[in-house]
């Protein structure tokens, strides 16, 4: 007799092997994590893993799935109640920098994550599915100071966010209020509004 699911637990369980293979990713380097290390981490089987995403590509691609768009509708949401172009900028700045160690985490699994598919398919396809949804927001925003340009502005804004992810995880002692600084200067500066 087949076993039933019921989709909103399966959905669940799905999630907190998600999240459990996301901080064993932090911690472990995309090169270096197992399933047997997320699986340790989940607190299940391998085989739980297997069943639930069909492989460790599968898994790890969920996870960047899933975090990805949880960043894309938070800040689209904080974009939405922003009631001023400033304060529109200034959502997009903090939900960019959230926290020190959030921040961290997620920007050190995204560019650990890139790396690896610059030689994986399957991979930059969930990368490139990423950059469009973030070309969304970018326009939104460069769209602040014009439809003529705006390609361009966006471009130049995702630039500035991602170089100022880079610098933030190689720094030691991140100042997370300068790096908010930074990047809301670097906007209004490719907005034309400095």
């Amino acid at each position: 007799m087949a076993r039933t699911v019921n989709p909103i637990q399966d959905r669940a369980r799905r999630s907190a092997l998600e999240q459990a293979a996301y901080l064993a990713l932090y911690e472990r380097g995309y090169a270096g994590v197992t399933l047997a290390n997320i699986a340790e981490h989940a607190g299940v089987s391998r085989g739980t893993l297997v069943y639930h995403f069909g492989s460790r590509a599968g898994l790890l691609s969920a996870v960047m799935r899933r975090f990805t768009r949880t960043i894309t509708v938070a800040t689209r949401r904080a974009l939405r109640l922003a009631d001023t172009p400033d304060a529109k900028l200034r959502a997009f700045v903090d939900n960019q920098f959230y926290g020190v160690q959030n921040t961290r985490r997620f920007y050190t699994v995204s560019l650990d994550f890139l790396a690896a598919a610059t030689r994986d398919p399957e991979l930059m396809a969930v990368q490139r599915d990423f950059l469009r949804q973030t070309l969304d927001l970018d326009l939104e925003l460069a769209r602040l100071a014009g439809e003529d340009g705006a390609q361009t502005r966006a471009r130049q804004l995702r630039a500035l966010v991602e170089g100022l992810s880079v610098r933030f995880l190689a720094d030691a002692a991140p100042d997370l209020a300068a790096y908010r600084a930074d990047c809301l200067g670097g906007l209004r500066a490719i907005l034309g509004w400095d």
